[in-house]
């Protein structure tokens, strides 16, 4: 059967930023289709919201509360999924994102602070966890980047520059890690997170970024997990290396943040 080849049984996740959002809906979506997760955040009390909907869903869930950005962190925390769970075969690097800026606030510091949060951050996870995929049959890596990685959009210089360089990370890593470990990314559109709460407040600023979509609608955390359920499992097994976009079809921003011309 093909949905046979979407299982995940007796594989273990790590997924960072999975207090909610994309990561909270990737963590569900791995466990329903039989992985059991190690989750991470700065925020327990939402982890174990989610932890607890794992284990409804009769897999098995680690919480790993802390800062993300420190990368000591994100060792410590390949190790002790490898260790609570007996193995670690698919890192999901969601935790990322950077707020929009002018050209010239961008300071170097703040360029910086982009690139460790959005690829330093992936790097890292999967530096720590790739001895503990080699253990066992290679694994699945899948980074979460962004349409913004692709199509310019004035305001975005800092978030779209770590994005692209997080979609070529990706494209080296898997060539660096193939043939046992393939790496894979999700490039997303505008999608229903807490990032976008203000916007689904204003119903004008919604409609417009609905009516510059092509698909005339925002994505949902959802269609984002079912994405990465695919790059992790055997359906996607002759995928490495590989932007996956869902976006809605976008080839420009969707949101016009009104910045002035210098």
């Amino acid at each position: 059967m093909i949905l046979d080849s979407f299982r995940l049984d007796g594989r273990v996740a790590v997924v960072t930023g999975a207090g909610r959002g994309i990561g909270a809906a990737t963590a569900l979506a791995l466990a329903e289709a039989g992985a059991d997760v190690a989750i991470a955040a700065r925020t327990a009390d939402q982890l174990e919201e989610v932890a607890g909907k794992v284990r409804a869903l009769g897999r098995r869930a680690v919480v790993f509360p802390g800062d993300l950005s420190d990368t000591d962190t994100l060792t410590a925390f390949a190790d002790t999924a490898a260790a609570e769970l007996g193995r670690l075969d698919i890192v999901i690097n969601n935790v990322g994102g950077t707020m929009p800026n002018t050209f010239l606030t961008t300071t170097p510091k703040f360029l910086d602070q982009a690139f460790h949060f959005n690829v330093t951050t992936a790097h890292a996870l999967t530096v720590a966890a790739t001895p503990h995929m080699l253990e066992n049959d290679g694994g699945s890596v899948v980074n979460i980047s962004s349409a913004l990685g692709r199509v310019p959009g004035r305001g975005y210089l800092a978030y779209g520059t770590a994005k692209a360089a997080l979609a070529h990370w990706t494209r080296m890593a898997a060539t660096d890690l193939s043939p046992r470990i393939r790496v894979n990314a999700i490039a997303v559109g505008s999608v229903l997170t807490s990032a976008l709460d203000v916007v689904a407040q204003q119903p004008d600023i919604k409609k417009r970024i609905e009516d510059a979509t092509p698909l005339q609608r925002i994505g949902e955390p959802w269609e984002i997990a079912a994405a990465a359920v695919y790059l992790c499992s055997p359906a996607g097994g002759y995928v490495t290396g590989k932007i996956l976009e869902v976006d809605g079809g976008l080839t420009a921003p969707n949101l016009d943040l009104g910045l002035p011309d210098l």
